[in-house]
C-alpha cells in the first residue's frame, strides 16, 4: 500500500463526526484489503469524477456504525462473507436499494430480497494440494479432510474467520450439528500445526514442505502467480475443487450495502451501480481474480484455467443462519488451541 493510500485510508478511519455531505465523494467503510478495491475505487473516480474515501476496518464495523449512528460518515459498506453481510443488516445499520441498472446486473441469488445488500463477486473455497505429495483424485470432497490418512498433513488459517466460519456452516447444512462437530475434530487432528496466518500462508507451508493440504480461497492463487516472490507457492500447488458428498463447491461471497445514514446517498448509489456493472466486474475478473456475477460476464482466463466447478446450491442466507451454530462448534473442539 502506498504512503498517499495509507495516508488518506487512516486519515478517513480517524474521523469521529460525520463531514457535510459533498457533492463530489463517497465514503466506504470496507473488510477488503485496500490492495484489492483500489482498481475499482480509480475507475470509478476516472467515470464519475467522484472521489472515493475508504476506511480500512479489520473488525468492528459493525458496532462502529451502531456508536456513529446518524453521524457516520459512512455511505458504503463493502464486505466479504454473507454472514457479515448479513451481520450489518441485522443491526439495523443499513437501508433498502431500489435501482433498476443494479437489479439487472445482480441475479436474485446473490442480493436480499429487501434491497438491504447485493453481492459483487463469488469465490470457492478450495483445497491446495501439494504436487509432489499429493497425487491426483486422493483428496475430492470436503468429508476427506477429515480422514485420518492426513493426520499431520494439513494447514489452515483460523477456524473462527470468516471464510472458515462460512465453510463449517456449510458442513452443519448438510450433515447437521452433531456430524460438524466430528467433522471438525477430524480436520483438527489432521492439522500439521495451530491455524495461523491468511490463505497464503498456507499455500507457503505446503511450499516449505509443513504440510500437504491447505484450505483456502481461489483468488489468492491469481495473487500469488502475479508476485515475483510467491510464484514458487503457487507453482508448489494444485488446485482441487472439492464438493460435498451431497452437493457442490463451496462459494461465498462479496458484497455490498448502503448505510442507514448515508451523507451521500446518490453518489452511493452510483458507486453501487457502477460495481455491479460490466466495467467493475471486468475489473474484479481480471486484477482480482474473481468470479464475476453479472450475466454475461466471465471469469479472467487465468482463472478459467484452474478447472470448471459445480456451485454448491445451499442458499447463503441459510449458511449466515448457522454462524452462530459454527462458532460455537469451533470453540468446543477448541479448533485454534
Amino acid at each position: 500500500m502506498t504512503k498517499a493510500l495509507s495516508t488518506s485510508i487512516f486519515a478517513f478511519a480517524a474521523a469521529a463526526v460525520a463531514a457535510p455531505a459533498m457533492a463530489d465523494e463517497v465514503n466506504v467503510y470496507s473488510y477488503r484489503q485496500p490492495e484489492l478495491i483500489k482498481p475499482l475505487t480509480d475507475a470509478f473516480t476516472e467515470e464519475t469524477g467522484i472521489k472515493v474515501n475508504v476506511a480500512y476496518l479489520k473488525k468492528g464495523m459493525v458496532e462502529r456504525l451502531q456508536a456513529e449512528g446518524d453521524r457516520s460518515p459512512a455511505d458504503l459498506v463493502l464486505t466479504v462473507d454473507i454472514s457479515r453481510l448479513n451481520a450489518v443488516v441485522e443491526a439495523g445499520v443499513t437501508q433498502p436499494v431500489i435501482s433498476d441498472v443494479i437489479a439487472a446486473n445482480v441475479p436474485e441469488a446473490y442480493r436480499d430480497p429487501e434491497g438491504h445488500w447485493f453481492g459483487l463477486t463469488t469465490r470457492a473455497r478450495i483445497v491446495y494440494a501439494s504436487k509432489d505429495r499429493v497425487a491426483e483424485g486422493e483428496v475430492t470432497t470436503y468429508e476427506d479432510l477429515a480422514d485420518p490418512k492426513w493426520e499431520g498433513r494439513i494447514c489452515t488459517r483460523s477456524g473462527t474467520h470468516a471464510y472458515n466460519v462460512a465453510l463449517t456452516s456449510a458442513v452443519i447444512e448438510h450433515h447437521g450439528e452433531a456430524e460438524a462437530k466430528t467433522w471438525l475434530e477430524g480436520v483438527k487432528n489432521n492439522l500439521a500445526r495451530k491455524p495461523q496466518g491468511n490463505d497464503r500462508a498456507q499455500v507457503k507451508a505446503i511450499w516449505a514442505g509443513e504440510c500437504d493440504l491447505a484450505v483456502g480461497n481461489t483468488y489468492y492463487m491469481g495473487k500469488m502467480l502475479k508476485d515475483t516472490e510467491q510464484q514458487a507457492w503457487a507453482d508448489s500447488v494444485n488446485i482441487v475443487f472439492p464438493t460435498f458428498e451431497d452437493g457442490g463447491t463451496h462459494v461465498n461471497i462479496s458484497g455490498i450495502a448502503l448505510t442507514k445514514a448515508a451523507p451521500n446517498k446518490e453518489n452511493a448509489i452510483k458507486m453501487m451501480e457502477f460495481l455491479t456493472g460490466s466495467k467493475a466486474q471486468e475489473v474484479y475478473a481480471s486484477a482480482n481474480f474473481e468470479y464475476p456475477i453479472a450475466p454475461g460476464m466471465e471469469a479472467d482466463p487465468l482463472v478459467q484455467s484452474w478447472g470448471e466447478f459445480t456451485a454448491d446450491d445451499v442458499n447463503l442466507m441459510t449458511l449466515a443462519g448457522h454462524r452462530a451454530e459454527a462458532l460455537k462448534l469451533v470453540e468446543e473442539v477448541d479448533f485454534d488451541g
